[in-house]
């Protein structure tokens, strides 16, 4: 049987506080809505305030609820936007000098009782006249230089955010019309669901959630009272027995799926993390307005949750989302690859609900890919899953490095995570048998395009050639390549257009990297050597000429001998002219790394008699960049007669730079 519960209703602030106090509750914290601090809040909703008046259009702000106390409405949850409602009514009133006997008897039925000082200014300010004129800038100033203002209330942290909050109002409202009707008038647009907790039965449940100091509901708590009464209100569950209702397995079932892994009692943010990562996949998928605006402000605060964020379709995703953890949870297998930059803790779903304060778009992308294998697959093997979850994580792992060795992830942005999101869309139809998918069918999507084509081309390696599998899933297992092993393949000649895959010249190609090309250490000053021993096609040993700059110091260019391990990715693939030639060098030391060692490379180098006399120092003899370089940079002059071993990457005199001839 459907479970009737008591709605609330929608009132105005107007209509409320004429007919109750208003009495912000010791309990309470002060009003927060005028920090300083909390300038977007207050701006935006002042300009959603704003809008809905300026613009006739109707605003609901979600629910305000609390107790009937003494004929006092006392909030629980609302308390900073009937603060600021509040103070708009007061100043419509003062900007438009309405007549005292209309108002003043009326807003001091607002009272705080958080603080003695806060009550008495909120008393002072309705019974004492401010004059407000276009010569007006601050409000608060006005009011701190009257008589009646005392200076110790400016130590009033409610008061002094109140004082921030009227002077934004006088610069945004000043010059709107008719305020003051249009704030009190019977058919006012600016509404809230007034929900009295007797009329619900839940005063002493929510009492019982707070702690003996008056902690204020969760944030989780607030979502859910909202959630439980849209799905009411748009008749989401009509049809549907209490028991299997969303208000008791989120207090029941779902409960459970996080239980074991809090590490105290409240797993509160447990569920608000969750919910709002459902949030904002359904937001990308369906293109909701605003979307960009909304995904951003999620990402950044996931408590910014709210329940209007979800149609009927998204609420009757996050349904299945959770029952499918809840069922199959335990039959998800460990993933037993890397994720590099994106790995948890855990599983996926802990980096959801548990790690830091918010897990990253990319985590929540391998979160969206898990949903959608386990929607629609009750059962499974293990290796399909395995596959689906590696080819995301390849997409999501693409980046650009830059010259300096930063590897921003590729999804940053919300506009990233849209593209992403709805790429992982298409994609799950084949999600099952994810290579043979990408082997007989395009993909729609432009997100990733590149990385698309080299898993499509995996794919068809794959199918024909299944002993392929474990050497081209080891190879972009690498931390160097990190799924895009574009380069692995460059190095054995493969042809991009065959199906075939020497797979033997392939595994050695990802030993040499694997064993020399793991770490940051790996990148080291045997490696710099052994990179000088290497010709291009020219016969030029230049490998440094990817990296420059200029010193004018001894008007000489500067190059760069690799600094960083993550440098030689960009070294690889990197956006430069002339990239092709200079992977080329790296391919080369790659090898010879087959046969033999980084040092066997430099010492058994031979230099050609055009080579300068300081680059077969270089080579040959260890002390220069073991002991006589401070970085990782030189500068040669246009004749090539000598370098210098620079002291830093931009030396601004040549003290201390080693020069070698």
């Amino acid at each position: 049987m459907t479970q009737k519960t008591y709605q609330g209703k929608i009132t105005t602030f107007w209509k409320l506080i004429k007919s109750h106090n208003i009495e912000i509750p010791i309990i309470q914290r002060d009003y927060a809505q005028g920090r300083i601090e909390k300038d977007e809040i207050r701006s935006n909703f002042l300009n959603a305030l704003f809008n809905s008046l300026n613009e006739s259009k109707s605003i609901r702000l979600d629910f305000i609820y609390g107790s009937i106390v003494n004929d006092s409405f006392q909030p629980l949850d609302g308390q900073q936007r009937l603060t600021t409602l509040y103070l708009l009514h007061w100043y419509a009133a003062i900007k438009e000098d309405i007549p005292r006997e209309k108002f003043e008897n009326i807003l001091t039925k607002f009272k705080y009782e958080t603080r003695i000082s806060s009550r008495e200014f909120c008393e002072s300010l309705i019974s004492n006249a401010i004059e407000i004129n276009l010569d007006t800038t601050l409000l608060s100033s006005k009011i701190t230089d009257s008589s009646w203002f005392f200076l110790s209330w400016k130590k009033d942290p409610t008061i002094d955010s109140m004082l921030r909050m009227i002077d934004d109002i006088h610069h945004k409202y000043f010059n709107v019309q008719d305020l003051w009707k249009k704030l009190t008038s019977e058919d006012c647009l600016i509404d809230f669901y007034h929900v009295d907790l007797e009329d619900i039965g839940l005063t002493d449940d929510l009492y019982i959630k707070m702690n003996a100091r008056g902690k204020l509901l969760s944030s989780f708590e607030n979502f859910k009272a909202s959630f439980e009464k849209r799905i009411s209100d748009e008749k989401w569950e009509e049809n549907i027995e209490f028991k299997q209702s969303f208000a008791n397995k989120i207090d029941s079932i779902w409960t459970d799926l996080f239980w074991l892994q809090r590490t105290t009692n409240n797993i509160d943010s447990f569920f608000i993390r969750f919910i709002s990562t459902i949030a904002m996949i359904r937001t990308a998928l369906e293109k909701s307005d605003s979307r960009t605006i909304r995904l951003r402000s999620i990402q950044e605060k996931p408590d910014s949750i709210k329940s209007y964020f979800f149609s009927e379709d998204s609420f009757k995703y996050l349904v299945n989302v959770f029952d499918i953890y809840v069922d199959l949870k335990s039959s998800i297998p460990e993933i037993n690859f890397p994720l590099f930059q994106h790995q948890p803790d855990n599983s996926i779903l802990s980096a959801i609900i548990k790690e830091g304060s918010n897990a990253s778009y990319s985590q929540k992308v391998l979160f969206f890919a898990e949903i959608e294998f386990l929607l629609r697959h009750e059962t499974f093997e293990d290796s399909k899953y395995l596959d689906w979850m590696r080819v995301i994580r390849n997409i999501i792992s693409r980046g650009d490095v830059t010259k300096n060795g930063k590897r921003p992830a590729i999804i940053r942005s919300p506009e990233t995570f849209e593209g992403v999101i709805n790429l992982v869309n298409e994609l799950a139809k084949g999600c099952n048998d994810i290579y043979l998918y990408l082997s007989e069918n395009q993909v729609k999507s432009t997100f990733a395009r590149e990385q698309i084509d080299e898993e499509r081309l995996k794919a068809s390696l794959i199918i024909n050639n299944p002993d392929a599998k474990s050497v081209l899933h080891d190879t972009e297992d690498t931390n160097l390549l990190q799924g895009r092993i574009e380069f692995a393949l460059h190095c054995i000649d493969h042809n991009f257009n065959s199906k075939s895959l020497e797979i033997s010249k392939l595994r050695t190609i990802e030993t040499v990297i694997r064993e020399h090309f793991s770490v940051d250490t790996d990148i080291n000053n045997d490696f710099r050597r052994a990179m000088l021993t290497i010709p291009d096609s020219n016969g030029n040993y230049e490998y440094y000429g990817y990296w420059w700059s200029f010193w004018n110091v001894v008007s000489a260019n500067k190059r760069c001998l690799i600094e960083k391990y993550r440098e030689l990715e960009y070294f690889i693939y990197g956006n430069y002219k002339g990239r092709e030639l200079y992977r080329d060098y790296f391919k080369e030391l790659v090898l010879k790394l087959r046969s033999s060692a980084l040092k066997e490379i430099s010492s058994n180098f031979d230099p050609p008699i055009s080579m300068p006399t300081w680059k077969v120092k270089l080579i040959k003899e260890t002390d220069w960049l073991d002991n006589q370089s401070k970085s990782n940079y030189i500068a040669i002059p246009e004749d090539e007669t000598c370098c210098y071993l620079l002291k830093s990457m931009r030396p601004r005199d040549i003290e201390g730079c080693v020069k070698v001839e």
